[in-house]
This record gives structure tokens, sequence and C-alpha cells, in this order.
């Protein structure tokens, strides 16, 4: 179904229903609506108010918790009769047979979610990595963010999975961000747009719900709303050109969720200190209203610092829905905030209509999840089937794609070891996948920091910056002491400089007598062969800088360098899956 169709398809179905679902599967018959309309009324109408409260609310499930934890969330299932659950840590197969039995439990079908960002392997371990954000956010051709939000589709699937609450469209303008950072696209408003786009499609097109996050936008923070609130003190001009942007551009694009964040932003909340994610200004009279925005709202983790430190359980709940939330995330208080959405139908502060609008929005996108028809998932064989060789080969294209060219003055890529070259690997993480690969097709002497005076001069000598990766949240700043080695060398040796981490790592570093340097943004196995692969003249370079490091390293900068060894028959294709 083309676009236009798709977006007459909703007009029809909204036009037919007072209570409309944002997202719709390809090719549904008008015939197809009219049931799925039926089955919401029906579903509906045969709820207790008790029951249709309980579908307001997502509460957290842990697989790395005790059995008093999974007990709880057993009870809230059965007695609260919620909604769905988020699957956070750590296994997939316990995971799948609670599911299977919470399901069974609940008269109307939970809608499970998860944070898969970068994947499953965002809370199982066991599953394979993709990449971030700002790392996709490198990647010209957009088609393959769409390939791999496909591939995270098939893995939610496999998993019982039908909410993916992603992608991040916060606009990163702030280096010292320190909860987006690499869960953005980068610090340009279109390619955050159109990268979000592909990713969301790539989700929905295959039949989960993808949310876009975080409303009104956290991308220019410097706290962390996981501990306490952040304050976004745009003037309102600021705000649509940057922070809103990418919102409004997706607003009519069919996505299924909008997330809202714990954020202060005056120019929008006259309220002081009032968070977004209980602010009926930000939510009812801007996503709503102003934006018309028609699908799930739902807020970010109520459990965060930002709310849970300065709201009780129960009463954040309530507030959360008052400003026009449909679903409360990661609530810490079901039964109380049902109690208090209750109290305030009946004292007149909220509708009864408004909170069939919520469910029968919350039924209507579960219809078309095609839960209604609720199939068990099977949890044999799961972890090799979320983390397998089709996984590895797209991940590794991924981020041959992102690799981003900023200099390479003397041409020295591809790599010409006619004799010897050297590899200095500096900072904090491991490198010697990338050693070993380099050395399939070259020759490359390892050298210790403090071996460098040991090197024939005028060498063709490979410096690696190696960031810890092992989560998206640790710090990108090179040390004194690389930058002094990195100095050194520059003076005498031809210089390949590597960046295993963000791009920002290359805010203070001078990099004016270094011929090449070469962005690889992440430092894991697959990343570190993908590097080796382009270096060595296997693979293309086309990637751009995503983000504004400083006044010379600008969004959009970037050389492609053509492979000697690519060729029409060792391209890429989805086929390959």
């Amino acid at each position: 179904m083309n676009k236009v169709a798709f977006q007459l398809l909703f007009i029809i179905l909204f036009i037919n229903s007072k209570f409309s679902a944002q997202y719709l599967p390809k090719n549904i018959s008008q015939q197809d609506q009219k049931k799925a309309q039926q089955w919401v009324d029906k579903t509906y109408n045969s709820l207790s108010q008790d029951e249709k409260l309980g579908q307001l609310f997502i509460v957290a499930l842990y697989t790395n918790k005790d059995e008093n934890h999974i007990n709880q969330v057993r009870n809230i299932v059965t007695n609260d009769k919620i909604g769905g659950l988020i699957l956070m840590q750590d296994d997939a197969a316990r995971e799948i047979n609670l599911v299977n039995e919470f399901q069974q439990k609940s008269k109307i079908p939970l809608m499970i979610g998860m944070d898969a960002e970068w994947g499953l392997y965002q809370r199982i371990a066991t599953a394979h990595k993709f990449p971030w954000a700002m790392t996709l956010g490198a990647i010209q051709d957009k088609n393959l963010i769409y390939q791999m939000a496909a591939k995270i589709a098939e893995d939610c699937k496999r998993m019982g999975i039908n909410w993916d609450f992603a992608p991040v469209v916060d606009v990163n303008t702030n280096p010292s961000n320190p909860i987006i950072g690499n869960r953005s696209f980068g610090s340009e408003v279109f390619n955050v747009t159109q990268s979000a786009l592909s990713y969301s499609n790539g989700l929905q097109d295959n039949n989960i719900l993808a949310a876009i996050k975080h409303f009104p936008g956290h991308g220019d923070t410097n706290t962390d709303s996981h501990l306490d609130l952040p304050v976004v003190s745009h003037t309102l001009d600021r705000l649509n050109s940057i922070e809103l942007a990418p919102f409004k551009a997706l607003m009519n694009k069919g996505i299924g969720g909008v997330m809202v964040a714990h954020l202060y932003v005056p120019s929008l909340e006259s309220g002081k200190g009032i968070p977004a994610s209980i602010s009926k200004n930000i939510i009812t009279g801007l996503l709503k209203e102003q934006f018309g925005y028609k699908g799930l709202i739902i807020t970010d983790a109520l459990n965060m610092g930002a709310v849970a430190n300065k709201y009780k359980a129960g009463e954040l709940d309530a507030l959360a829905f008052k400003a026009g939330n449909d679903i409360m995330l990661f609530s810490q208080g079901v039964s109380e905030g049902k109690k208090l959405i209750q109290k305030a139908i009946e004292n007149g502060e909220i509708s009864q209509s408004r909170v069939e609008e919520s469910v029968k929005k919350i039924l209507l996108t579960k219809y078309y999840l095609g839960l209604n028809q609720y199939t068990p998932k099977n949890p044999e064989n799961v972890n090799n089937d979320i983390n397998n060789d089709s996984h590895k080969t797209l991940v590794q294209h991924l981020y041959a794609n992102a690799l981003t060219l900023i200099k390479d003055e003397k041409k020295l890529l591809p790599l010409n070891c006619k004799n010897t070259c050297y590899y200095i690997p500096l900072e904090e993480a491991p490198y010697q996948t990338f050693a070993d690969q380099l050395n399939l097709n070259s020759t490359v002497v390892i050298k210790k920091a403090s071996e460098i005076n040991t090197i024939p001069a005028n060498s063709t000598v490979i410096v690696g910056l190696h960031k810890d990766n092992s989560t998206a949240y640790k710090p990108y700043k090179i040390s004194a002491e690389s930058k002094k080695v990195l100095s050194d060398l520059a003076k005498n040796q031809n210089v390949i400089l590597n960046i295993f981490g963000s791009a920002y790592a290359l805010k203070d570093i001078d990099l004016s007598k270094v011929s090449t340097v070469l962005v690889s943004y992440e430092n894991n196995d697959d990343s570190m062969t993908a590097t080796a692969n382009a270096i060595n003249g296997k693979t293309k370079i086309s990637g751009r800088l995503p983000v504004l490091v400083n006044d010379q390293l600008k969004p959009g900068m970037g050389i492609t360098l053509e492979s000697p060894q690519f060729s029409k028959s060792s391209e890429f294709t989805t086929s390959q899956y």
C-alpha cells in the first residue's frame, strides 16, 4: 500500500470511529476495519470500570530478580487486570514462558513492550547488538535503517513483543548530554527525522508498534532524567525549529506511539517545575490539539527519579492520565492510581469519555497487532534465533556504511603495507579483533604506546582510540596521555587515526598534522571487523558526520572512498535474510 492510500485509509477509519488508532497495518480492507471496530466496541462494553482502568497501565517484568518480584507481577496481572508489560533484563526463554502464562491469565491480551532501540540486546545479553542511533545517523542509505528495524521486528515477534519503545527522535545538540548522546541520530533535524521514519516504518511494516520519544525533546539537557528533572529553557522559536521539529514532521506518518519525557520546559508549561509527562498544556494542548496526534501517548517510565522523587506512586499515574497520556509506563502504583483516577471521574475532574477514548485506542491498536488471537511463543532455541549469522551479516554491513572518513590527505587508504605497517591501540577497551582482522590482508605490527620510538620514521601507523562501549552512556573523552602519543607520532609518521567511539571524541583533538581520520562510532567485534575490511579496501566508505563536533567538524562532513574490491556482485541485499 502506498503512502497516499495509507493516509486515506487512516482518514476513513477516523471518520467512521470517534476513537481511532494512529497505527494501521498494510493492506487492510474496509471490511477488516469494520471487524476491528466491532471487536473494540464489543470488548469495551464487556469490561467493568475496574478492567477499563486497568488497560491504562504497563508494569515492568524482570527475570533477573527473585520469585517475589515475579509473584508481584503475577498478582498485578491477575488482580489489577493491567493492559501490558515492559520486559526488562534478562532471560529470553523465561520471559517467553512468563508472557505465555500472563497472556493466558488476562481477559484482554496484554501489549508487551521493550526498550529495544539497538535491538533486544538492550535488555537481553544473549541477543545480537545492533548499532546505536548515532552510528545509524552516519549512514546515508536510510533503507539500511529500515532493514535493521525489520530485523528487530522479527526478533520482537519471536519473543512475543508487540511494541518497541523506539526510535529516539531527540536532536542531540549538547555533546555533554548524559542520557541521550549515542541514542540520538544526530544534531540535524532532517537527518534525525528521516532516520527515525525509516526505523519506524521498518518496525510497523512488520507489525511491531513504534514509539517516537522523548516528547517534547530531550536532546539539549545536561541532567539525567533517571536521576533528576532536567530543564529545557529554550525559547518557543528555538523549540519549534529544533526540539519539536522531528515530532511535528512525523505526526502524520502513521507512527503508533509517542513517549512523553520527564522534562520541565518553561516555554511550554507555565506551572513551575511541572514535568512534560504530567503537563496538560504539553500533552493535550500541544501534542493532541495543536499537533493533532491521534496515536497512543505513553509516559516515560514512572519510576525515574525526575518524577518518582517528587510524587507518590499512584498520584503520579493519576496526574499523568489527567494530563492526556493514554498509558502509564512502569507504574509503581497501579491499584492506587486506578482509585485516584476513578475518584477524579466521580468528582468531575476527568470525564468517562476520556477513559473511553484511551481504552478504545489501546484496544484498537491491540487488535491491529493481532492480539485478539494470541498464539503462545515457543522458548526453545530462542537465543539462537535472536543471535545468528543473519544478524551478524546485517550488523557488519550497517557499521561499514556508517564509517566516516574525515580526511585522507596522504591517500593512506586503502591500506598499502608494502613495507610493514604499525598499529598502536590506545584508551581502555578491547582491540584484538581489529588487529586480527587487519592482519588477514596486511602485515601490521602491534606496538605499545611506550614503544613508538622504535617505529622507523615515515612509516604508516594506525592509531586506534578504543573507547569502552559496554553501555551507550560511557564517557567519550580521550585521555591526555593518548593525545600526547598521537601528537608525537604525527611529527614524523604517516598517521591513520581511527576513533572506535563517539565522534564527539574528536572535539578537542588537534588533527592538523594527522593525515587520515576515520570514525567507526563504536568499539565491538562487528564494528572492528567492518572497519578492518574498509581499511583493507574490501568495502566502500561513505558515512557522514551526524553531529556538530566543533567549528572544524560539522554535520555532513565525510569523504566517499570507493573500494577497489567492491563490485555489483558483492552488494548487500535484503534477500540475504
